[in-house]
């Protein structure tokens, strides 16, 4: 059971009080009482895996459309090598699964619920070995374990009820600038709410996939090894802040990844 609510206190139209109202959470609060099996952690789901698979399945259609497929075996090979190992220690080895290569120098790599992986050559580039595809694979698996695109789907239609609520809030008011404000209520709550919801995300599908990789009988010290690769090609482009985007930094992912090898005693 997952219930909402917004708050019926008047807003005060000050744009710190209203950030900060934001960051209590005065805007709208959540709670929910799905239980991860795999993560142990509460999470607010509000469509069913088998929808968001439904939706996965038409992205996946319409990216195969748009993309150019490998057919070279020195790509093809290494995921057709090793994704079914993580995808078996993940104990979604029952399941129909679909990986795809393509040719792009984009430096990327997706999964999507209902069991459809993508690699980027781009990507393959920058890796060392095996270990270090295990590395970004086992974290894909891990976001759909931890039913991430669940959650963010979720969250995404939360935030949406919640603007909607702000706004005609801020409207009934007649308060001057109430679009204004408006747009930076949007932002707190995109800052404030759903970009750190996902940076979570990726640190949890990180420790996620170190179990993976490691129960695949991959080293999960070559997650380091890839993260510090990255860093190094990353260095010199401009990033935006860590606060203002859904991955976390090189360094912190890094130093996180550390920290969990540390506690399997790898």
């Amino acid at each position: 059971m997952t219930e909402w609510f917004t708050t019926q206190k008047t807003i005060v139209m000050d744009r710190r009080k209203l950030l900060a109202g934001l960051a209590a959470g005065s805007v709208f609060a959540v709670s929910g009482c799905t239980t991860n099996p795999v993560t142990g952690r509460s999470q607010l789901i509000m469509v069913s895996e088998g929808q968001l698979a439904q939706l996965s399945a038409s992205s996946w259609t319409q990216i195969k459309g748009k993309e150019r497929l490998s057919r070279d075996p020195a790509y093809t090979g290494r995921v057709k090598r090793v994704a079914p190992r993580i995808v078996n220690a993940a104990g979604l080895g029952n399941k129909p699964w679909e990986f795809a290569v393509f040719d792009s120098d984009q430096i990327n790599a997706f999964a999507m619920p209902g069991g459809k992986i993508g690699v980027y050559t781009g990507i393959l580039d920058v890796m060392e070995n095996d270990d270090q595809l295990a590395t970004v694979l086992g974290h894909e698996v891990g976001h759909i374990t931890g039913r991430h695109g669940q959650e963010r789907y979720s969250q995404s239609m939360l935030a949406g009820v919640g603007m909607q609520t702000a706004s005609v809030a801020l409207a009934s008011n007649d308060v001057a600038f109430s679009n204004e404000l408006a747009a930076i209520l949007g932002a707190g709550i995109s800052f404030g709410v759903i970009l750190p919801y996902a940076r979570k995300h990726e640190y949890e599908a990180d420790r996620v996939g170190l179990q993976y990789m490691a129960r695949a009988g991959y080293d999960p010290h070559q997650s380091v090894r890839f993260w510090q690769n990255m860093m190094a090609k990353n260095q010199g482009r401009q990033k935006p802040p860590e606060f203002m985007s859904t991955h976390p930094s090189d360094s912190n992912r890094i130093a996180q990844l550390q920290k969990a090898i540390r506690e399997m005693g790898a």
